[in-house]
């Protein structure tokens, strides 16, 4: 795994992205990943660990959130930025490379990276942002995976995570910081104690204090707070959707409920459904019956 950094365009000047890049950083397959609200770029390290023989990698530290910039003008966290941001991700991470050298005379010759074939996984959040992408024209998304966010999104899974999410905890320990992780994220399902270690380990920041905080700007929650007590449908959004397109569902979630799932599977691109029993809102994709589907799809 290597991390890297690119710049994107806010609305008074440029902030800093970060990424980390899993397998052959000139494999023609590339898939990028995209975390959920409160989460980072690191829930993705068991999942890229799977694929990275098969692909590369790229997964992405939204803006505000873990080794990524927080913005200075707050009422700039939302969609049109973090679509933005995700485009220019995807012309850096198709762009050619062409070193100097015999290596890199090789690289030419064989077309190393020539039109590189792109899919797209994104959990909550990062779903949503992958449905903007591939719904535009000439997108160069390949194929979408959509991890348990819909067309429609209930207005009760919304007061929910808007009951945690922008609050500026602190704990005295990384053992309370976990605790508390294990409660708000519950719904992610049955983890194994390293797989909430490692979330616990990835998650947190040190304050000046000593203490420890939840590794993302308390204001990336200004847009949530905005919003009318109401259901959000996209199911415009949806229909504009061509490529392949793989759901993934918890079945205890709240945020896709499995009627949505099914019309998903009618409208738009026609979306193959997998749901995972004993998991809510969101699944991690940590556990291999959770990998698998998504493997298949991608490299099908």
């Amino acid at each position: 795994m290597k991390t890297y950094s690119y710049v994107g365009l806010d609305s008074i000047g440029l902030h800093r992205l970060s990424y980390r890049e899993w397998g052959d950083p000139d494999h023609a397959h590339v898939v990028v990943c995209v975390h959920g609200l409160t989460r980072n770029s690191r829930d993705f390290d068991y999942f890229a660990q799977a694929m990275a023989k098969d692909c590369r990698v790229v997964c992405l530290d939204v803006a505000g959130r873990g080794g990524s910039d927080w913005l200075a003008k707050k009422e700039d966290y939302g969609y049109p930025l973090y679509v933005a941001d995700a485009v220019t991700l995807l012309a850096r991470v198709t762009a050619p490379v062409s070193p100097g050298g015999f290596r890199g005379l090789v690289r030419r010759i064989v077309g190393a990276r020539r039109n590189p074939v792109v899919d797209w996984v994104g959990t909550s959040m990062g779903g949503l942002i992958g449905m903007m992408v591939a719904a535009r024209e000439n997108s160069p998304i390949r194929r979408l995976v959509v991890n348990d966010i819909g067309p429609l999104i209930p207005a009760a899974a919304l007061v929910r995570i808007g009951e945690y999410v922008g609050r500026d905890l602190r704990f005295d320990s990384l053992e309370s910081f976990e605790a508390q992780l294990r409660r708000i994220h519950a719904p992610f399902g049955p983890l194994t104690a390293e797989q909430w270690r490692h979330m616990a380990l990835h998650s947190h920041r040190r304050l000046d204090d000593g203490s420890f905080g939840f590794h993302y700007d308390p204001d990336i929650a200004l847009p949530l707070k905005s919003l009318a007590l109401a259901d959000i449908d996209l199911w415009g959004l949806w229909e504009q959707v061509k490529c392949p397109t793989l759901v993934l569902r918890g079945l205890d979630s709240d945020l896709l409920s499995h009627e949505t799932a099914r019309q998903m599977q009618k409208r738009g691109p026609g979306a193959k459904v997998v749901e995972f029993p004993g998991v809510g809102h969101a699944p991690m994709l940590m556990s291999e019956d959770q990998v698998a589907p998504v493997r298949e799809f991608l490299l099908s």
